[in-house]
C-alpha cells in the first residue's frame, strides 16, 4: 500500500462539479487514481486495498449487472451488512444506476427487517451473508411476494433461482461492458445524466426512541451539501479508521468526504479495534461517545493498577496538561463563554494566562513526552483529531482527552439532517458546546411551549444567547421528509424549519450547546424540571454500572434503572445476574446505591431535586432493538413499559 512519493497534493487534478454521487466515485478516480480508498483487514497488521480508480470501475460493473436485473432510477435496494468492502462496492453501484439505497446493519431486529422490507416495497437487496438471508426469508414466508438477493459472503445453492453473489453480479455487468462497450457506456451516462439533485440517494429508517421506524429521505443534494461544508483538514497522506456502523448516515456522509479528499479509509471492528489503532497509526476517525467513556475507563482501570510512583507520574502529568490547556485555551479565545467578555478583566487576566503558560510550559514538555505521548499511544500514537457524534460526550472525559493531547471535536446532527448541522472546528474547540453551525444552516431556538423565538432576538441586547429552546434549523441538508408519512413530516417540518425536538442555547463566542430532548424533560411534582441525559452520562461512568436509565415524571422524587457490568457482578462472586442469588443482588444494590448517591451529589454540582432517592437493577443488559437503539440512546417508553412492575415498586403510593 506504499504511495508514490512522486504524488503531490497540489499536483492532483481538480475535482470537476458534482451534480449527483455518482459523480463523487468518476471524479475521485480521475484525481487520485490507483492510490488506496479503502482497506481491508486480512489479518492482523495487514491490509488489503481497494484503489479509487478500482472502487469506480467495479461499482460501474455492478452497476451494469444491477440494470441488467432491471433495477430501474429510484428504485429502493435493500443493503443488509456490516462494515466491509463489499458495502461500499454496492453502494458505489446504486449511486450509478441511480437506485435508492435502504440500509441497515446485522444487528436488525425481525421486527425492523419486517416493516422496512413491506414500508420501502424492496423487491431486491444485498445481504451480508446466508444468516442473515435465511432470516429474512424466514421473516418473508408466506407474503405475496418474490425477493430477490444478492449475497456478499457465501455462494448461491442451484436450486435458489432468486439468489445470486456480488461476485456474479460483477461478473456479468464486467462481461456486457466487455461485449458491448459503446452501449454499456451509453446506459449507465443516461442513467448519470437522468439523475437530479432532488433526487433521493438514500432511504434510511431509524429505529427511533418512540413508535415504529421512520423513512427519513436524503437527497444527492443533502449530502453534496456536507461534503462542501463539513471543515475537514485531510489530505491523501491522512488515514482513516472506520468503526462505526456504515450504514448510519453519519460514518456514510464522513466516509464521502474521504472520498472527496484522497483520504484511506481502513475497516475494523469491534473485536479487532485495538489492534488495528496500532496497525494502521489513524490521523482520523468518525466516534462515539462510548468509545471514550471505554478508553477513559481502561486508562483510570489501568492507572489504579499501577505502582504508586506510575500513579503519582499520571496524576503529576495531568495536572500540568490541564495548567497548560486552560492557559491556551483563554489565549485563543476557545474558553465557554456564557457572558460576555469584560474588556477589562480579560486584559488583566491575559497577562496571567501567558505567566502561567511560561511557567509550566517545561515541565508540561517533559510529562507530556514522558508520560502523556504513552497515552496518546492508545489510540495509535498519531490522531490528530476525531469527530465524536451520535450522542452528547460526558464533559469530563471530553476534557480529559483534550487534555492529554487527542483532539475531540464533538459535533451535533440527526438523521433527518443529514447528519452534521454543528461541530467544532480545529480553531475553536469550546468544550461542552457542539461547536459552531457548519456554513448554509439557519438556526432558530423556539419556547416548546409557545412557539416564541428566543434566537435570534434582534432586539434584545444579548440577541438570545443563552436563552433555552428547542433547536431548529433550515439548510440544505434537511431532508424533504419522511417517506410514506406525511402526519410525521408535517410535524417535524414547519414553515421551513426542522424541528429537531433537542433543546439547546448559543453561547457567547456562536457556539451551540445541546441541553436534552424537549420530550426527556422530566418534570417532578414540585414543578422543578430537570434533563436525565446528564445524570445517566456521569453515572456511565461508575465502574459497577453498564447502562441506566433515570425516571421521576410526575414523582416527588428521581430513581433509578441500573445494569450492572460485570465488574459489579464479579464483586458479589457471580458471573451475571441470572446466576445470582436474591442476597447477591440486595448486596450489590446497596452498594450501587451508595456509589449514585455519592456520585450525583451537591459536591458534584448537582442540585437536590436532581439526587437519586430509590435504586433497583436490571439484571440483564438492554440490547439494540429493544431498551436501546443501534445508537444506544435509550427508548424510554419501551423501558418503561418493560419494567413497569420494577419501576413501580421505586415510587411506592402513600
Amino acid at each position: 500500500m506504499a504511495v508514490n512519493p512522486a504524488h503531490k497534493a497540489n499536483a492532483f487534478p481538480p475535482f470537476g462539479a458534482l451534480r449527483h454521487l455518482g459523480d463523487l466515485y468518476t471524479e475521485a478516480a480521475k484525481c487520485y487514481g490507483g492510490l488506496p480508498a479503502f482497506a481491508t483487514r486480512e489479518r492482523r497488521g495487514v491490509w488489503r486495498p481497494l484503489s479509487f480508480a478500482a472502487l469506480k470501475e467495479r461499482a460501474e460493473h455492478i452497476a451494469l449487472g444491477l440494470m441488467a436485473e432491471a433495477v430501474s432510477l429510484q428504485d429502493r435496494v435493500g443493503l443488509f451488512s456490516d462494515n466491509r468492502e463489499a458495502w461500499i462496492l454496492a453502494d458505489g453501484a446504486l449511486q450509478f444506476a441511480g437506485a435508492i439505497d435502504v440500509p441497515r446493519g446485522s444487528d436488525v431486529t425481525d421486527g425492523e427487517l419486517s416493516y422496512i422490507l413491506k414500508h420501502a416495497e424492496i423487491k431486491l437487496t444485498f445481504v451480508e451473508n446466508r444468516k442473515l438471508l435465511e432470516r429474512i426469508q424466514k421473516i418473508t414466508e408466506g407474503q405475496n411476494r418474490k425477493l430477490r438477493f444478492i449475497l456478499f459472503e457465501g455462494e448461491a445453492h442451484a436450486d435458489e433461482s432468486n439468489v445470486s453473489t456480488l461476485a456474479a453480479l460483477e461478473a456479468a455487468g464486467k462481461k456486457r461492458l466487455s461485449q458491448a462497450p459503446e452501449q454499456a457506456r451509453a446506459e449507465l451516462k443516461a442513467r448519470a445524466d437522468a439523475l437530479r439533485p432532488e433526487h433521493l440517494f438514500t432511504l434510511i429508517y431509524t429505529s427511533g426512541t418512540t413508535g415504529d421506524p421512520k423513512g427519513v429521505m436524503l437527497t444527492h443534494a443533502n449530502i453534496l451539501s456536507q461534503i462542501k461544508n463539513i471543515p475537514m483538514p485531510l489530505t491523501w497522506r491522512d488515514r482513516a479508521l472506520s468503526l462505526l456502523p456504515i450504514w448510519h448516515i453519519y460514518e456514510r456522509v464522513l466516509e464521502m468526504i474521504t472520498l472527496r479528499l484522497g483520504c484511506c479509509t481502513y475497516y475494523s471492528s469491534i473485536r479487532t479495534f485495538a489492534d488495528d489503532l496500532q496497525a494502521v497509526e489513524p490521523t482520523f476517525m468518525a466516534s462515539a461517545p462510548r468509545l471514550w467513556e471505554s478508553l477513559h475507563g481502561r486508562i483510570l482501570s489501568n492507572v489504579e493498577k499501577a505502582h504508586p510512583v506510575r500513579r503519582g507520574l499520571f496524576h503529576t502529568a495531568l495536572w500540568l496538561s490541564g495548567q497548560h490547556f486552560t492557559a491556551v485555551t483563554y489565549l485563543q479565545g476557545n474558553e465557554l463563554q456564557n457572558r460576555p467578555r469584560s474588556p477589562l478583566k480579560h486584559w488583566l487576566r491575559v497577562p496571567l494566562e501567558v505567566l502561567r503558560w511560561f511557567i509550566v510550559l517545561p515541565w508540561y514538555g517533559f510529562f507530556n513526552a514522558a508520560v502523556l505521548e504513552r497515552l496518546r499511544q492508545v489510540a495509535g500514537g498519531c490522531l490528530r483529531g476525531t469527530i465524536s457524534g451520535g450522542g452528547a460526550l460526558p464533559k469530563e472525559i471530553d476534557l480529559f482527552f483534550n487534555k492529554i493531547g487527542i483532539t475531540v471535536l464533538e459535533g451535533y446532527g440527526l438523521t433527518e439532517t443529514a447528519p452534521v448541522l454543528a461541530v467544532r472546528r480545529m480553531d475553536l474547540r469550546v468544550l461542552s458546546t457542539v461547536g459552531p453551525l457548519i456554513p448554509e444552516t439557519e438556526l432558530r431556538l423556539v419556547d416548546p411551549e409557545t412557539g416564541e423565538v428566543l434566537y435570534p432576538a434582534p432586539k434584545r441586547a444579548d440577541g438570545g444567547r443563552m436563552r433555552k429552546g428547542e433547536i431548529c434549523v433550515r439548510g440544505p441538508q434537511v431532508m424533504p421528509g419522511y417517506y410514506k408519512n406525511q402526519a410525521a413530516t408535517q410535524k417535524a417540518l414547519r414553515d421551513g424549519w426542522f424541528h429537531t425536538g433537542d433543546l439547546g442555547l448559543v453561547t457567547w463566542n456562536e457556539c451551540l450547546r445541546v441541553m436534552g430532548r424537549c420530550k426527556e424533560t422530566i418534570v417532578l411534582s414540585s414543578g422543578e424540571n430537570l434533563e436525565p441525559s446528564p445524570i445517566e452520562m456521569r453515572l456511565r461512568q461508575l465502574e459497577f454500572i453498564e447502562q441506566c436509565a433515570v425516571l421521576g415524571q410526575d414523582q416527588r422524587h428521581l430513581a433509578l434503572l441500573a445494569v450492572p457490568s460485570p465488574e459489579a457482578w464479579d464483586s458479589v462472586g457471580v458471573k451475571d445476574g441470572a446466576s445470582a442469588s436474591e442476597d447477591a443482588k440486595l448486596s450489590l444494590k446497596k452498594t450501587i446505591s451508595r456509589l449514585v448517591k455519592a456520585e450525583i451529589s451537591g459536591k458534584n454540582g448537582f442540585k437536590p431535586y436532581e439526587r437519586i432517592h430509590a435504586v433497583t437493577l436490571v439484571e440483564t443488559p438492554f440490547t439494540i432493538g429493544e431498551e436501546i437503539t443501534s445508537l444506544h440512546k435509550l427508548r424510554r417508553h419501551v423501558i418503561e413499559a418493560k419494567y413497569a412492575n420494577q419501576i413501580a415498586e421505586l415510587f411506592p403510593k402513600k
